[in-house]
């Protein structure tokens, strides 16, 4: 029978041990811990698992007390949905008195591992993440540096141990399909965002959800998916609104896809709320600006992005949050662009 000795200690633990345990140098083990990719993946491995077997924490990381910079990590810049996360975090750090610094993916929901080297060779207070997520090696490569993290409108479903703030999608996608299905359409249209991000497919079972509910049977055909943009909600309402049985409503995935969708209706000579309802998803300022104003679901993007920002900051204080995951709540906001279905051709 194996005799297991209690470990030494965390205290006690250095890399030196790390390295005899395991029977590597200790090069190899401070390349593990800073996530350098020149290591093979058996040998990782097990120094992983050293590392967790001796509850290994780096030292000479002392709490903030509100001096540094914290990263803010976009999957890529869209000028109204950007602004609004950009506001929520800026007024917390500013606050705080913590310098912010801002930089996107191009698209991407992960950061490619160089990427993430360059940006943590210079040791910022914490990374904020905002619509992209992190692989399990970056996120152990993050703590065993000390590194807070937190994750805004999450694209794929977390772990308990990753801290998240994002809103409740589901509900979102159920209250706009509801509020289309009360007016008395029946033929609605879903345009989504990428089929591949988990808020997207929240919003879309609620679409499921709603139509469940009032006992009406989606037509597949009528469902889209495709980027959060407005060129993505003018190509994809281009080709629905033409179809000889258009539907009389579209759902949108984001307030700036709705315009996208607002302007395919005027080029098939539909008048929007008469001839077409459309609902955006956001509540950005400039959706009570369209003509007619959208009418849409209110995302409390500032809120959300304030919270992740207050959350962040006490994870670098040392504080661990009540909770690893909040979500704020989605309301329907009714303006023009609805109204009850006119009879079709």
């Amino acid at each position: 029978m194996t005799e297991h000795r209690p470990l030494d200690p965390p205290a006690s633990t250095t890399i030196a041990t790390i390295a005899n345990d395991v029977g590597v140098s200790v090069a190899t083990v401070s390349k593990v811990l800073n996530g350098r990719t020149d290591v093979a993946p058996g040998t990782r491995a097990r120094v992983e698992a050293s590392l967790d077997r001796h509850r290994y924490q780096r030292r000479g990381r002392k709490p903030s007390s509100g001096d540094g910079r914290i990263d803010l990590v976009f999957h890529e810049f869209d000028a109204g949905w950007a602004m609004e996360i950009l506001r929520g975090v800026e007024a917390v750090a500013s606050e705080a008195g913590v310098r912010l610094a801002v930089s996107q993916l191009g698209g991407a929901h992960r950061p490619p591992a160089r990427w993430l080297d360059a940006l943590l060779a210079d040791r910022p207070l914490g990374l904020l993440f905002v619509l992209c997520h992190l692989a399990e090696t970056q996120q152990q490569q993050l703590r065993r540096q000390g590194i807070p993290f937190v994750v805004v409108d999450t694209d794929s479903a977390t772990s308990a141990s990753v801290p998240t703030v994002g809103s409740n999608n589901w509900n979102g996608g159920l209250l706009a399909t509801r509020h289309l299905l009360e007016l008395g359409h029946r033929r609605i249209a879903l345009i989504s965002g990428p089929p591949d991000v988990l808020c997207s497919r929240a919003r879309a079972a609620g679409f499921q959800s709603a139509h469940d509910e009032a006992g009406v049977a989606v037509d597949r055909e009528l469902v889209r998916y495709g980027s959060f943009s407005a060129t993505a909600g003018h190509d994809h309402g281009l080709q629905l609104l033409r179809r000889p049985d258009r539907p009389t409503a579209v759902f949108a995935g984001s307030d700036i896809q709705a315009m996208g969708v607002l302007r395919a209706a005027r080029q098939c000579g539909l008048r929007v709320p008469e001839d077409l309802s459309v609902i955006g998803y956001d509540n950005l300022p400039l959706a009570a600006w369209t003509d007619p104003a959208l009418t849409t679901i209110n995302q409390p993007l500032h809120d959300m992005a304030g919270i992740a920002t207050q959350m962040l900051l006490g994870l670098a204080r040392g504080v661990e949050p009540a909770t690893s995951r909040i979500d704020l709540v989605t309301e329907l906001v009714v303006r023009e662009s609805t109204a009850p279905p006119a009879h079709l051709p």
